[in-house]
């Protein structure tokens, strides 16, 4: 019977976000090595300052939590956290940088993803921690826990805000084409604030609820499944929809900007070509953008926890499947939807669709497939702030199902909130993703590596140390930059409108 509630509180440990204490590295992931003292490598750790004294204690391995999540399952909740709102703003941003540069871009920021991942599963197996936020306090202490929380929070937060910002905008119009309106009515049920309380009470609360992220995997390939449909759409109307679009060559172009359409200067011979390397004052919010569509970082750990038969090396290649898969998506969205508009897609790929034809039917199956995958895409990404938050103010605490459904409530409710009454939402993503980003892709794994793991661990040929410090030192420069041009961004445009944004 001890031992049965031994097992029990483990099990309720990792729930919680905490883990119990391991040896090293190689004995966790890799099982232990022939002729290898087991209480000499733990001795060892202990001298090097890894992990704490344990006289007299038996130390549990983290695998000694079983998950029972399949490798598929795995690969659709990591690359459902992955694919965000970001791709229907793709094609905006290849207008923006040109189909060469955004390639390159894209490329980058995948491999570097991969990359960040490898640094965290490596934090991982050394300190047998996989909480993303006990390895900032593994690696600088308190403040390196709350910096990590906090981090997770403010992402997670703006992401979960940008996809109801589309069931906020987008169910709407999904109803007025089911009533055949051509205009949007004063009733309830048009009314988006109205629409996404509805949709987060009675769809995204009942999944938050969920006890464990695995059983979201089946969701989680329903919403690919739907993305995928999307992508076939966008692929397919490339060659229906002819350049210019309903037979005239608009002066300016329309951009869609929180819900309305507006005018942007464009030049009437480009609006019809392949750009296939340009810059402007928008470029510089694609490659926050094309960060944001990428980080993926605060689930890892947790998809980690429950994979069948973990291991780094199988979560690695749950990881890997996943950004490739996601890559390519990713890509073919653009290019077809950019050759699609070419100068005249709108920052919100949807919108340009409606001036083409609203009561295309098409298209309105289309709108339903987004809006069920940025809907059950909610729960998954809402897991990593809860467990920040257990981290942080109920860390070693017993699960209560109490303050499970508390924490799921609250979040919800402040979300909405946030979507309903913050009225321009862009300058804030650029912003997350001028620094949330760049801190879960490059900076934080980085530190967190060069802190962890001890230099005995490192290969001498390859120096992963000096290519975690430059790894750290580039996600200090993205952050710089990005911010910079986006402020620059803001002076400009405040200058042309007379002061204001």
């Amino acid at each position: 019977m001890e031992l049965q509630k031994m097992e029990e509180q483990e099990g309720l440990e990792m729930l919680n976000g905490s883990v119990p204490e391991c040896d090293k590295a190689s004995s966790l992931e890799d099982g232990p090595s022939p002729g290898r003292d087991p209480t000499a490598e733990v001795t060892a750790a202990e001298q090097e300052g890894f992990l704490p004294h344990a006289a007299g204690k038996k130390l549990s391995q983290f695998t000694d939590f079983e998950g029972k999540t399949s490798f598929g399952m795995s690969v659709f909740n990591l690359s459902n956290a992955i694919m965000g709102s970001g791709i229907l703003g793709l094609a905006y941003a290849m207008s923006n940088t040109g189909i060469v540069l955004f390639v390159v871009l894209l490329i980058c920021i995948a491999l570097l993803s991969a990359y960040s991942i490898h640094l965290l599963l490596k934090c991982a197996g050394v300190v047998g921690i996989r909480a993303y936020e006990e390895l900032g306090y593994r690696a600088f202490g308190p403040g390196g826990k709350v910096v990590a929380a906090v981090v997770i929070c403010v992402h997670n937060t703006g992401a979960m805000s940008s996809y109801l910002y589309i069931v906020k905008y987008e169910l709407p119009l999904v109803i007025q084409t089911f009533l055949g309106l051509t205009e949007n009515t004063e009733n309830w049920y048009m009314n988006g604030n109205v629409l996404i309380i509805i949709v987060s009470v009675c769809v995204i609360l009942p999944l938050a609820l969920m006890k464990h992220l695995g059983y979201l995997g089946y969701t989680s390939g329903l919403s690919l499944t739907c993305m995928v449909f999307f992508l076939m759409s966008v692929i397919y109307k490339k060659f229906q929809i002819s350049c210019p679009l309903n037979g005239t060559e608009p002066v300016t172009s329309l951009v869609y900007y929180n819900g309305h359409n507006a005018s942007s200067a464009g030049t009437a011979g480009d609006e019809c070509t392949a750009q296939t390397f340009t810059v402007n004052s928008q470029t510089a919010y694609t490659i926050p953008i094309l960060a944001f569509a990428f980080v993926c970082h605060p689930e890892v750990l947790p998809i980690y926890t429950e994979l069948r038969r973990a291991s780094k090396r199988r979560m690695q290649n749950v990881a890997n499947v996943s950004i490739l898969a996601m890559f390519v998506m990713y890509l073919l969205t653009a290019i077809f939807g950019y050759l699609t508009f070419y100068g005249n897609v709108e920052s919100e790929m949807l919108h340009t669709y409606s001036e083409v034809d609203p009561l295309d039917r098409l298209i309105l199956c289309v709108r339903l497939a987004v809006l069920m995958a940025v809907t059950l895409t909610v729960p998954v990404v809402l897991f990593p702030i809860r467990r920040a938050i257990q981290q942080l103010l109920f860390h070693g605490k017993d699960f209560s199902w109490v303050r499970h459904v508390s924490i799921a409530i609250g979040l919800l409710f402040v979300v909405n909130l946030l979507v309903i009454f913050v009225p321009n939402i862009r300058d804030i993503f650029g912003v997350i993703g001028a620094t949330s980003a760049p801190s879960l892709i490059f900076i934080l794994p980085s530190i967190f590596y060069l802190r962890i793991v001890p230099n005995e661990k490192e290969p001498l040929r390859s120096r992963p140390k000096i290519q975690a410090a430059c790894f750290a030192a580039l996600g200090f420069i993205f952050m710089v930059m990005s911010l910079s041009f986006i402020v620059a961004d803001w002076v400009t445009t405040g200058r042309s409108s007379g002061g204001g944004h």
